[in-house]
């Protein structure tokens, strides 16, 4: 039988909770609408309707509520991305879906995708390649991975090791595009991602094909240098 102290430190917990998901979503809300660079700590308070002292004991900066955001949205995708792997058949399909799903997601937030994308130097901590995100960045890889090995896809060892990072990045670059692309409901975005996918998956499979594997030595070599594993 759990004790009145241990009811009372649940409720306390939950309340906990919930402000701080109400300081998140209010500060998401600002950052929509005045931009991440002029939104203040005062007015996430505001918006959230609580004390300003309180907003910086849940989150120390606007940088943390990004942070938060991150690993709010990988943990709500992270459901969704796994029924796409579970259920799709082949590696495009699954690319396919990983990929889909996240322009889906993010769709609300665009604004305020497109205002992240500035910080994209690896010395800044909001970066996506920064080591303060590589928590984050290293589970996104692992989905990548994964679509790799259920698909079964045969690739040079000198390559293997590093494609789950190179579909991350690719994913990294039609994001960037897609939070740039001003076309109607971005349909750009959807031409570059059909046209590329092909093209890389056609990449793929000639590098399965015995006569030309050797061409893939020298991309291992310059990804081991890249990454510096050289």
């Amino acid at each position: 039988m759990k004790t009145m102290g241990t009811k009372t430190a649940m409720k306390a917990t939950a309340k906990s909770e919930a402000t701080r998901a109400r300081i998140l979503e209010a500060a998401l809300g600002v950052f929509r609408e005045r931009g991440f660079e002029a939104a203040t700590m005062r007015e996430i308070a505001g918006a959230a309707e609580v004390a300003v002292g309180a907003a910086y004991y849940y989150f120390d900066s606007k940088n943390a509520i990004v942070t938060a955001f991150y690993e709010q949205a990988q943990r709500e995708m992270g459901p969704g991305l796994e029924a796409v792997l579970g259920k799709a058949g082949t590696l495009e399909a699954r690319l396919k879906g990983i990929i889909a799903y996240k322009f889906e997601y993010f769709v609300a937030n665009r604004g305020l995708m497109t205002a992240l994308s500035t910080h994209i130097d690896p010395q800044h901590p909001l970066s996506p390649f920064s080591t303060q995100t590589a928590y984050i960045r290293d589970a996104d890889v692992a989905f990548f991975e994964r679509a790799l090995k259920d698909s079964g896809v045969r690739l040079p060892g000198s390559i293997l090791p590093y494609m789950p990072r190179l579909l991350w990045l690719y994913q990294m670059g039609l994001m960037l595009f897609w939070v740039y692309d001003r076309s109607a409901q971005q349909k750009r975005t959807a031409v570059l991602f059909e046209k590329t996918l092909k093209m890389m998956l056609l990449m793929l499979k000639l590098a399965d094909m015995p006569l030309l594997r050797p061409l893939f030595s020298p991309a291992g070599e310059l990804l081991r240098s890249i990454y510096g594993e050289a």
